[in-house]
């Protein structure tokens, strides 16, 4: 081989390497896989369905999406943090419960319920993480055990202090308006009425997204949840740690919690089984691994809009609703393969790459 050949062939080499390093670090991506499902949801569902290619429509699966995007993005935080909560969902309801009646029962202006609630949301929250961390029994068990209490509670001390299932109605208290504005309200953009909570959404998205790439505690979020020993020995505070996440389930449980009392009026207190699930498939269907360490919020997003674009794309489609839970399955059961190829790329980024640009290099005349 010639000296000219020889340099050439260098020179291309890293050229190679440059180009096969960033096509892994897109593959590497944990929200790829979501992408690449939402965008294929979108299609199917704007093919089949009429109604799904209204702008109305689109605001009903933003507005649903929303409804569950606001807590998959903490609990994929905890997940990447390496634990469950599968009391979420019934937290939601126990939040919002805790405002009304203390509101109504009392006769306060209904932000003092609100804010009371939120303490109580979080010391949900911190109870749960301090169990965890306390007794070092798995959080499955642990918040499996506040879900069935709290589920039980929120029936027995609803029927108790208002004699029914549900709660009064709070519509004409002091402070429903400003609060209904905050947590419930609508604006429309061409014509179209879109609901506050997209844009709580975004901004739930955005500061998840914040945390775990731009500061220091998303570094000990994905310590915690890739090696608890490692993470430890290096000098992250890991009980801290854990239990801040537990706690800003608590928080958008409570933000949750206030969308449903202020929109409508008043809650129903058999709500919120089952959500918890759905929370957790929307994280993992946007890319966080059940075993902790890899995940993204932005993610967790996109595994809500398919959530939101399938459960409101089979209605627009006229069929049985029975075919959501099967859609649901198919999705989970594709983006656990999918994370898991997408994390050996990320474990093991350009190996392959180099090697293919090395061999073409010898090739060179």
């Amino acid at each position: 081989m010639s000296s000219t050949s020889t340099a050439a062939a260098e020179r291309a080499v890293p050229e190679r390497v440059a180009r096969a390093s960033l096509a892994h670090r897109l593959l590497a991506r944990p929200e790829l896989g979501s992408l690449v499902g939402a965008i294929a949801i979108f299609i199917f569902f704007f093919v089949i369905a009429d109604p799904f290619r209204q702008t109305s429509s689109m605001a009903t699966v933003l507005y649903v999406s929303s409804t569950i995007g606001i807590m998959a993005v903490p609990v994929a935080l905890l997940m990447i943090g390496g634990e469950f909560d599968l009391s979420a969902g019934v937290n939601v309801t126990a939040s919002s419960l805790f405002a009304a009646m203390l509101s109504f029962q009392l006769s306060l202006n209904v932000w003092a319920g609100v804010l009371v609630s939120l303490v109580f949301a979080l010391g949900i929250g911190f109870l749960n993480g301090f169990l965890v961390m306390t007794t070092k029994i798995p959080s499955f068990l642990v918040t499996l055990g506040t879900f069935l209490m709290l589920q039980g509670a929120n029936i027995a001390i609803t029927k108790q202090v208002s004699g029914q299932v549900a709660t009064d109605n709070i519509s004409d208290m002091d402070g429903f308006s400003s609060a209904r504005r905050v947590f419930a309200s609508s604006f429309e953009v061409g014509g179209v009425s879109i609901r506050v909570t997209v844009l709580w959404w975004l901004l739930f998205v955005a500061i998840g997204t914040w945390i775990l790439l731009r500061t220091r505690f998303g570094n000990w979020i994905f310590a915690v949840g890739g090696n608890v020993d490692s993470a430890r020995a290096v000098g992250v505070p890991v009980r801290q740690t854990k239990i801040a996440l537990f706690m800003g389930v608590g928080l958008c449980a409570w933000f949750m919690g206030m969308h449903r009392l202020f929109a409508f009026n008043t809650v129903q207190s058999g709500e919120g089984v089952g959500n918890e699930f759905i929370y957790i498939i929307a994280a993992v269907i946007g890319g966080c691994l059940l075993t902790g360490g890899y995940g993204s919020a932005i993610g967790a997003a996109f595994g809500a809009l398919i959530f939101g674009m399938t459960n409101q794309g089979i209605v627009y489609a006229g069929w049985e609703a029975d075919w959501f839970k099967f859609f649901l399955g198919i999705m989970l059961l594709f983006a656990t393969v999918l994370n898991m190829w997408v994390r050996r790329l990320a474990v093991h980024p350009g190996r392959a790459p180099r090697a293919s640009a090395r061999m073409q290099a010898r090739r060179q005349p």
